[in-house]
């Protein structure tokens, strides 16, 4: 299984099994609709491209990984493995986090028409708000919730739960009440999960606005 990964991984990276180089395989399997393993073999050397093209192919792929692999493996230390390990799993999960609460809050800028605010730590600490709505000197709190399959909605809404509280003394300091924002990747593309919220965002703001 271990040959298998490094040599796939190293096929994929120099890109020899390219079209470019091992030719149209699902097209031409297709044109020969072969009932055997042999048969398509046959077909793909006769038609496609010869066999020493292959195997030529194969002793590239064996140079690219005792030679240029090898040499970029030696050259990798142990602290290397370390910073690398700490910034995938720190800044680049944060960052990633942050470029999804972002885009949501642009998202809901552009629906509500309202400018949408980071809030002050000491929010997010005391009443767990990410960001606010100024009406009148009057805020309104919003937590936005990134949601994936290995984050169930059961566990946000007993989270949401526990929250009540913080949100009620929000509302109870500042006059509007926080509403939930989930999150979540659908085609690569950044979407609310709970759009009815933004309705309720407006009725809010109208309330306030009053």
């Amino acid at each position: 299984m271990a040959k298998e990964w490094i040599l796939n991984s190293a096929m994929n990276r120099f890109q020899l099994n390219f079209k470019r180089n091992v030719g149209p395989t699902s097209e031409s399997i297709r044109q020969c609709e072969p009932k055997t393993v042999e048969e398509w073999r046959e077909y793909y050397f006769s038609n496609v491209r010869p066999r020493e093209h292959i195997v030529e192919l194969g002793k590239r792929l064996y140079i690219k990984i005792t030679e240029v692999i090898s040499a970029e493996v030696e050259e990798i230390t142990e602290q290397d493995c370390i910073d690398y390990m700490l910034q995938l799993v720190i800044d680049r999960t944060f960052s990633g986090y942050r470029t999804e609460i972002k885009t949501i809050y642009g998202q809901l800028e552009q629906e509500l028409g309202y400018k949408i605010e980071p809030a002050p730590d000491k929010w997010d600490r005391i009443y767990n708000v990410d960001f606010f709505i100024n009406i009148k000197n009057r805020f309104i709190g919003l937590q936005i919730k990134p949601v994936n399959q290995s984050i169930q909605l059961s566990q946000i809404f007993k989270e949401k739960k526990i929250q009540q509280k913080t949100h009620k003394a929000f509302e109870e300091e500042f006059g509007g009440k926080v509403f939930y924002i989930f999150s979540s990747t659908d085609n690569r593309k950044k979407v609310i999960r709970n759009p009815q919220v933004i309705e309720e965002i407006r009725q809010e703001i109208n309330r306030l606005e009053q």
